[in-house]
Parts: C-alpha cells; sequence; structure tokens
C-alpha cells in the first residue's frame, strides 16, 4: 500500500484493513483535499463511507462526535473549515440536496462530503472530487480517488 499521504496513492487506490486504519487514511487524505470542494462518497451500505469522512473531519482539525447524518440529512462540523456531512440516502428527488441550504450557509474554507452522490448528482456542482469505496473479498475496504475532470 502506498502512503495515504500521496494524492497517487489514493488515484490508484488505497485498501483498509479494519475502521481504525480507515479512519487514519481519512486523517492523512484531508491535508490532499482543496478548500472550497466538494467530495462525493460513492460505495454500498457497509464500505466505510462514514468511517472515512469520521477520519477526514478529525484530519480537518474538527474534535467532537463525528456520526453519520442517516436521519438529519445534514452534519455541519465547525474548524479550521467548514465541513458539510451530507446523506443523501433518503432524499427522494436531486432537488432535495438544493433545501439543505449548504450554498447559503458555506463559508470559505468549506468542504462538502457527499454519500450517495448518485440520488443527487444532478444537483452537485462541476468540479467535484468523486471517491469509490468498495468491500473486497478479503474482507478489505477499497478507497479510489477520481478528480474533477
Amino acid at each position: 500500500m502506498g502512503s495515504p499521504a500521496a494524492l497517487a496513492t489514493w488515484i490508484a487506490g488505497l485498501t483498509t484493513y479494519s475502521g481504525e486504519e480507515t479512519e487514519r487514511a481519512a486523517c492523512a487524505f484531508a491535508a490532499l483535499l482543496p478548500p472550497d470542494t466538494l467530495l462525493a462518497l460513492s460505495g454500498d451500505l457497509g464500505a466505510g463511507k462514514t468511517t472515512f469522512v469520521r477520519g477526514l473531519v478529525s484530519g480537518l482539525g474538527i474534535k467532537g462526535d463525528i456520526t453519520s447524518p442517516s436521519f438529519s440529512l445534514l452534519n455541519v462540523y465547525e474548524g479550521t473549515r467548514q465541513v458539510f456531512h451530507v446523506d443523501a440516502y433518503r432524499l427522494t428527488r436531486p432537488e432535495g440536496f438544493d433545501d439543505l441550504l449548504i450554498w447559503d450557509l458555506a463559508k470559505s474554507p468549506w468542504n462538502v462530503v457527499v454519500e450517495w452522490p448518485e440520488k443527487v448528482a444532478a444537483r452537485l456542482p462541476s468540479g467535484y472530487w468523486q471517491m469509490k469505496t468498495a468491500i473486497q473479498a478479503d474482507g478489505g475496504h477499497r478507497f479510489q480517488l477520481t478528480l474533477a475532470g
């Protein structure tokens, strides 16, 4: 496995084998994520999306309880950056993303992290980063990054 502190590692794909390892890797990834960038996290249930976000938010210097916004749809964390964590799984229409008023609340520097981005893809701004997650046959969780074109 390459270094989680190298962008090339994430583009090639990185596999973790525990929640703690996922959090540590995501913590290192935080230094690579530019401010004012949306990160779309796609993958099946249990693929490590929320665990990844917990490490990412920690890596951005935010302390406290980092939980899934499955029922609230949106959690906002304040630190050196404003982080908007969206779980779009329960949104029934793409326009539901607009109803969260993220763009009205965001103050630079910010990051928006969207789980289940396929549910709201039509409402996401251009230029976002895409992290695909998958559970492997050996139980590992693979993360692979695609940068905005």
